[in-house]
């Protein structure tokens, strides 16, 4: 699964690793991010836009907020025909902008984090699906979910699951709502080769997503 990351890549390295053409807000770094909170995600609705978005999918049907809390994470292996992501899969797909994530490795009672981000280096997007939320009020609110399939060889012995990666070369078909049918779109949900990442323990304080430091991400 992804329960948290962390994003702190300057607004000028996104722009250029998403060939973003409309910023909308403010980008803010934060060390660990968790559901619920502001998140920053790349759509493409006749160009790349990045846009804040509320972590946590919320279906068109659900007239509450605290639905999304179920639904950070959607599988890869059911995303093309479960009906809540359904039509999200076909037509909303975006990327939500990371520079690394954390996972826990359950031992007995001990939960250790790991963190996990690129040997490059590189911020990248998690492949996910959004949907529009118009509130009673008439606010429009974007919420999302972050896909996830099976782990790589560096994830297995820490979880069974892993947000998938996608890769830069396949960004800009992943996020057009016209150019990628359903069945090639599914192919891109593959877990990212286990060589291209780096995973490492750190510090026990990230388990608490109010501890947001830089020192989140160094190397115990």
């Amino acid at each position: 699964m992804c329960g948290r990351f962390e994003i702190h890549s300057t607004i000028e390295i996104i722009a250029r690793i998403f060939q973003i053409d409309s910023i909308t807000f403010d980008i803010k770094s934060s060390y660990n991010v968790a559901p619920s909170q502001e998140i920053s995600i790349v759509i493409n609705d006749g160009q790349n836009r990045l846009i804040p978005c509320r972590w946590g999918f919320v279906p068109s049907w659900s007239k509450e907020l605290k639905t999304g809390y179920a639904m950070i994470n959607a599988r890869a292996e059911t995303v093309a025909t479960n009906k809540t992501f359904k039509h999200s899969f076909e037509s909303r797909r975006c990327l939500v902008v990371a520079d690394g994530f954390y996972e826990w490795k359950k031992e007995g009672a001990v939960k250790t984090p790991f963190y996990i981000h690129l040997k490059s280096g590189q911020p990248f997007g998690f492949a996910g699906l959004y949907n529009i939320r118009t509130s009673p009020e008439g606010e429009t609110m974007y919420t999302c979910t972050i896909i996830t399939t099976v782990a790589n060889e560096a994830l297995a012995p820490i979880h069974d699951r892993m947000p998938v990666i996608e890769r830069p070369d396949n960004y800009q078909q992943w996020l057009d709502p016209h150019s990628l049918d359903p069945d090639t779109a599914y192919s891109y949900l593959q877990p990212i080769p286990a060589q291209e990442l780096e995973v490492y323990p750190v510090t026990p304080k990230v388990n608490s997503f109010k501890y947001n430091q830089p020192g989140n991400i160094k190397r115990i």
